[in-house]
């Protein structure tokens, strides 16, 4: 169960009113957390640093690897494979190691997805953090949209960053404790306040 989208709207309506534009423009996210935590981390894993498009179809690619174009293979069966494996896929050797460590993380017990859908945030990074592949960026990603967490602040995305720049009208792209005091107001919503930055971001390309 996501939270409350609307409450969380009407909050960052009231304490900052250039939401409202936004609101207005583009609603809210329609959000579902996931079912299968290992899945979600391994598709992330698959699409970091990559176009959609392209994405899609290696994504496609890596789960035909075991049978099926949608369905993502369970973790022993990953944990069991080779980089050599996965290569023709289109997955570059440091995913393939990436999605065979998460794999092996999942299958010896080190993490399993009723710990993590009942952990809380800090607890999340804590167990995903030591998996190659996945970094502070990975786990707020996983957290925002895998877990539907309200009050994560992606300070190290640069959406996000660029948004909020564009956002309070900065000369510079603002740094990580800028970030924090800005958003400070925004608690405990600042999951959907980070997606309406990427939708600033969005609308500035769309102007040009």
């Amino acid at each position: 169960m996501t939270y409350d989208l609307a409450a969380a709207a009407a909050h960052l309506q009231e304490v900052e009113p250039r939401f409202v534009p936004l609101v207005e423009r583009h609603g809210v996210p329609d959000l579902t957390p996931t079912r299968d935590p290992f899945a979600s981390l391994g598709r992330a894993i698959i699409y970091q640093q990559l176009a959609g498009a392209a994405a899609a179809t290696i994504h496609k690619r890596f789960c035909l690897l075991f049978g099926s174009a949608t369905r993502f293979p369970r973790p022993a069966r990953l944990a069991a494979t080779t980089v050599e494996t996965l290569r023709p896929a289109g997955i570059s050797r440091g995913k393939a190691l990436a999605l065979i460590d998460l794999a092996t993380h999942f299958h010896d017990g080190r993490v399993t997805s009723r710990t993590l859908l009942a952990a809380d945030d800090a607890t999340v990074a804590a167990m995903l953090l030591p998996i190659r592949g996945i970094g502070p960026w990975s786990v707020d990603m996983f957290s925002m949209f895998g877990l539907c967490r309200p009050d994560v602040w992606p300070v190290g995305d640069l959406g996000v960053r660029m948004g909020l720049q564009h956002f309070l009208r900065l000369r510079a792209l603002p740094e990580p404790k800028r970030m924090a005091k800005a958003a400070a107001p925004w608690r405990p919503w600042r999951s959907l306040a980070a997606w309406y930055m990427w939708r600033v971001v969005e609308d500035r390309r769309e102007k040009r």
